[in-house]
């Protein structure tokens, strides 16, 4: 066990690889993407082989997801306490006196037209003052709004309105990963990226190809490594994320049919159907020629039996 361990690479459950056969796809994978983001690159740790990088993931969902409304850092504002009402009620204070040294005085001067004088208090001074524009203020709006509009999946914008859509099927994401993370690890990686609120358990990795062959990752799969060792070229497979219920496996063999144009496809049901009869006939005959002998074999002892 500890010769395997050393010599192979862990891609999936109780599915092995040797390091030299990964190092000769990666350097393949590493061809084909060169001068790209998307090589990997790859490291030794107490005697393991892990390969790290971006791993691209179209998008195959057919039911809505769900957005975070807000960023996992902010902070959910409790009522304030008695004592937080004194501390406030010092700042604002402190902070009055601040804006007393900082902001310069206005100068109020009279209106020109005595018509539209404006009316005064017992101390002579004016009960309505121009009111003002804080540049401050307008930046701290602009920023507040910034704040609540975060881009996400494809220039898509987390508000009130598209928290919850379905991103384009066959769009293509990348996550970074490594290795040696299984299916359930890479999954929560890429919903905790993109802040989805759904779980992991109703998603799931597909491996396509262009035959219409579907294999889907078990969640102790390793998908970096599978892709390394299917190959980097996704015009023959590509990792596609899917929703657990929707999405059936499909064996090469039935695959091979898929394409074909739906006269041919029937033409192969009738085939199979003769074949099944042909089949079952063979079966119903040899069961009734045991029967017969068997009879046979009862008639020397007992009365005669007429034979069916």
């Amino acid at each position: 066990m500890d010769q395997i361990n050393q010599d192979h690479v862990k891609i999936g459950e109780d599915k092995y690889v040797t390091k030299k056969s990964l190092l000769s796809h990666l350097r393949t994978y590493n061809m084909y993407y060169e001068g790209e983001s998307l090589q990997l690159r790859h490291r030794e740790e107490e005697g393991e082989l892990i390969v790290e990088g971006l791993l691209n993931i179209s998008w195959g969902l057919r039911r809505p997801i769900r957005l975070q409304m807000q960023d996992d850092q902010e902070q959910i504002k409790s009522p304030p306490s008695a004592l937080s009402l004194s501390s406030v009620h010092k700042t604002g204070s402190s902070r009055k006196e601040r804006l007393k040294q900082t902001v310069p005085a206005i100068k109020v001067t009279k209106p020109t037209n005595p018509s539209t004088e404006d009316s005064t208090d017992g101390k002579g001074e004016s009960t309505h003052l121009l009111r003002t524009c804080s540049d401050l203020g307008g930046r701290s709006q602009g920023a507040r709004r910034i704040r609540r509009h975060r881009c996400s999946i494809n220039g898509h914008f987390y508000n009130h309105k598209t928290a919850v859509f379905t991103p384009a099927y066959g769009s293509v994401t990348n996550v970074r990963v490594n290795s040696s993370m299984t299916t359930s690890q890479v999954l929560k990686v890429l919903l905790k990226k993109f802040k989805i609120e759904n779980s992991p358990d109703e998603f799931t990795l597909f491996l396509i190809y262009t035959s219409g062959e579907r294999v889907q990752l078990k969640s102790t799969d390793h998908p970096l490594a599978m892709r390394i060792m299917e190959g980097p070229c996704e015009q023959i497979s590509k990792m596609f994320l899917m929703d657990t219920d929707q999405v059936e496996e499909v064996t090469h063999d039935v695959a091979q049919y898929i394409k074909f144009e739906m006269p041919v496809l029937q033409s192969f049901i009738s085939k199979l159907k003769e074949e099944e009869d042909r089949e079952v006939e063979k079966l119903k005959n040899r069961y009734r020629y045991m029967r017969c002998m068997i009879e046979r074999h009862m008639q020397t002892r007992h009365q005669p039996t007429a034979c069916v």
